[in-house]
């Protein structure tokens, strides 16, 4: 039986445009190349998970504008439940402002949530039946941190599995921490956050061992072309990465969350999820964007025979 996931988190519709090089500042860059599509931390995980097969109700909140569409739009094309996605007329759908070198592959990137800043308590409260009915919360640290609170706060309370990608870094309350079961940063966040420098496997220990003592039941350390650390505190591995030839590895963060929380809500356990994820996560450096390039099932399951 699959397990239900709620993933709760930020949508910005990408706007990005590639070019010579970065603009200085008063510069103005003559690009030859503009895309425009939906993103977000939290989307791009809801739209990984859903697609690489897992039960997912997304819940992120938009404006009532032109970009809200996108979101909509991409969801009903991919058959996504958004029966639990909030609009509001108070604040205008989130926006990030991507600039590519295309030589180097460079970025600079503006992110102004907006609607996602403002999730107010009383609309995390309305999820109340959503999150007890699911198995599993999946959420990061993009939206404004009274509502991470919140449905953690309300998670928690319900007995569920609850994943903290902690992205993009910030402090967290170690009352947040002691909550979360599992805790999915790369390296140089675990190193932010632990005080610990994660450059390898006894480095990555030492941080899981910092996680561990805050109350987290399990950690996950993505370490790019290395592979993630993955520790349940009494068994800890580095699973390596798979070696592909990456085009644009946008998204490759919430392509394996996403592929990791589907991976559990199949039942298996975290070494196996990991695998799972990181198969996703190489599935979708092959390809341009951040949505478009999450990986189906049947492509995932393709690439795991073959590896």
């Amino acid at each position: 039986m699959k397990k239900k996931i709620v993933v709760f988190g930020s949508f910005v519709v990408d706007l990005m445009g590639r070019g010579p090089h970065l603009p200085v500042p008063g510069e103005t860059v003559k690009s030859g190349f503009f895309k425009m599509g939906a993103g977000g931390k939290g989307f791009n995980q809801g739209v990984a998970a859903h697609k690489s097969g897992g039960d997912v109700t997304m819940v992120t909140k938009l404006g009532k504008d032109t970009f809200a569409n996108i979101a909509l739009d991409t969801m009903k094309e991919l058959g996504m439940d958004a029966s639990r996605v909030i609009q509001t007329e108070d604040h205008a759908t989130g926006v990030a402002l991507i600039e590519v070198d295309e030589n180097s592959g460079q970025n600079a990137i503006m992110v102004i949530p907006s609607a996602c800043d403002h999730i107010a308590d009383e609309e995390v409260a309305a999820l109340k039946d959503l999150v007890e009915g699911a198995d599993i919360l999946l959420t990061q640290l993009e939206t404004n941190m009274s509502s991470i609170k919140a449905i953690v706060d309300m998670a928690h309370a319900a007995g569920k599995t609850i994943i903290l990608n902690t992205a993009p870094v910030q402090p967290v309350e170690p009352e947040l921490l002691a909550k979360v079961s599992i805790v999915t940063p790369n390296e140089v966040e675990a190193s932010i956050l632990t005080g610990v420098k994660v450059v390898d496997a006894q480095s990555a220990q030492k941080a899981a061992d910092w996680f561990f003592g805050h109350g987290v039941q399990s950690v996950v350390i993505t370490m790019g072309g290395m592979g993630a650390f993955v520790s349940d505190g009494k068994r800890s591995e580095l699973t390596p990465a798979f070696k592909v030839n990456a085009v644009d590895t946008t998204g490759a963060g919430d392509a394996y969350n996403g592929g990791f929380v589907t991976a559990l809500s199949e039942g298996n356990d975290i070494f196996a999820a990991a695998r799972f994820a990181a198969a996703t996560a190489a599935l979708s450096v092959q390809k341009m964007g951040t949505t478009p390039s999450m990986p189906t099932r049947a492509e995932i399951d393709e690439f795991l025979k073959q590896h």
